[in-house]
């Protein structure tokens, strides 16, 4: 099985990355498209050089792979990608061999979080509007609604939800799954020194979120823009 799971950033990704990684039977791929993504548009993120030079920046490539054998044999290929990474030009036709599964988290909570990391932030660097367009997409050459769960969700109660994931995708629930080593991990992409910090410090999910964070200004209106998108998908969480 090749497991297409999109999210935006700071979305409880790279936990349920290492999640699945903890299975023994997932081989896991950390942002397939980064580095395609960076040299499509040009656009300037931290540890931009280091991301190209580890990553595969043909996109026709990546998206092959995707789809291509698993590595080491494994029965899954899980796949953490980024929504904002899947710009139009980029062909899409790979996703209709895979299982996608769609992971949300509150705007406000996102925005707060990648705020913290880089000091600018506008729409298009959370990924809502793409996940929101991609959901769509394949619900409509799928013939049916694509596979939700919130983060906040599973952080409340991470047995139930992920045992209910995995039913939805077809592979059978292990306790496996909610607990993992801190520190690095090897599926990480070279990027991780960047963003991972405090994930590394984790050994399973963290317990329940509270209310989503109040914002002001500038931080504020960017959640009110995503939101939207956000409840679309929010309304099929399982």
């Amino acid at each position: 099985m090749h497991l297409a799971v999109w999210s935006g950033p700071r979305n409880l990704s790279t936990a349920l990355m290492y999640s699945f990684a903890s299975r023994g039977d997932c081989a896991v791929w950390d942002e397939p498209f980064y580095a395609a993504y960076l040299a499509a548009t040009g656009i300037d993120h931290p540890m931009r050089d280091e991301v190209m030079a580890a990553g595969e920046c043909d996109p026709q490539k990546v998206a092959l792979a995707c789809i291509g054998p698993i590595p080491g044999g494994a029965p899954v290929f899980y796949e953490k990608h980024m929504t904002l990474h899947m710009i139009p030009s980029f062909d899409r036709s790979f996703m209709r061999e895979c299982v996608n599964v769609f992971l949300i988290r509150h705007p406000a909570r996102v925005v707060a979080s990648y705020s913290r990391q880089r000091a600018s932030v506008n729409l298009a660097d959370i990924g809502f509007t793409q996940q929101a367009d991609l959901f769509e997409e394949v619900a409509e050459f799928s013939g049916h609604t694509p596979v939700v769960v919130d983060s906040s969700d599973i952080r409340a109660y991470p047995s139930g939800v992920l045992t209910r994931l995995c039913a939805a995708v077809g592979i059978e629930y292990t306790d496996r799954m909610t607990r993992w080593p801190s520190g690095g991990h090897p599926c990480d992409g070279v990027w991780a020194p960047h963003w991972y910090e405090a994930v590394h410090r984790s050994t399973g999910f963290q317990n329940a979120e509270g209310p989503p964070p109040s914002l002001t200004g500038a931080a504020a209106e960017l959640a009110t823009l995503a939101m939207p998108s956000y409840e679309r998908l929010k309304a099929h969480a399982i």
